[in-house]
């Protein structure tokens, strides 16, 4: 666990999920509504939000984020759990649960990758219907573009798999 934790900062794994700490190390929290100014503080190992008191490590995040255990969260971020004492009934139930987890982890990646191909192709269809460099076509350029680099990860995501 300890490893991972020196392996990623609170940073790299704030920008996985597309924020962008401002100077300040501010991001807009994610885990509340009418967050007007960033009150997320990220910093190296952990982060705080001011307004409602979310806090955590990297491992929290995720949670919070993916809605997803600490093991899960702890597979995400490249750990795995081994245990030489467990009998081999109980690694074949082991591996049947991996191999489940898996799964549901697949899963959650296939909603995700086709509802950021909803995204683009809403972007895409308002900027047919705008007018070239107004205001409504640039901001869903910028959306369109963000989206993008976003399916990009996703799909580096899914050839780890």
């Amino acid at each position: 666990m300890e490893e991972i934790k020196d392996t990623y900062s609170m940073k790299d794994v704030v920008e996985r999920y597309g924020f962008q700490p401002n100077r300040r190390g501010f991001i807009s929290c994610p885990f509340h509504t009418g967050d007007r100014s960033p009150s997320l503080k990220v910093y190296d190992k952990d982060f705080h939000c001011h307004a409602c008191g979310a806090n955590g490590d990297i491992f929290s995040f995720i949670q919070m984020m993916d809605n997803v255990t600490f093991k899960v969260a702890f597979r995400i971020l490249g750990g795995a759990y081994e245990n030489p004492t467990f009998s081999s009934r109980m690694s074949v139930y082991k591996s049947q649960k991996r191999r489940s987890m898996l799964h549901k982890e697949q899963e959650r990646l296939g909603r995700k990758k086709w509802l950021n191909c909803m995204l683009i192709g809403i972007y895409r269809a308002y900027m047919d219907r705008s007018e070239p460099f107004s205001a409504v076509w640039c901001d869903c350029y910028n959306a369109l573009q963000y989206q993008l680099y976003i399916q990009s990860e996703l799909n580096e995501m899914e050839a780890r798999w």
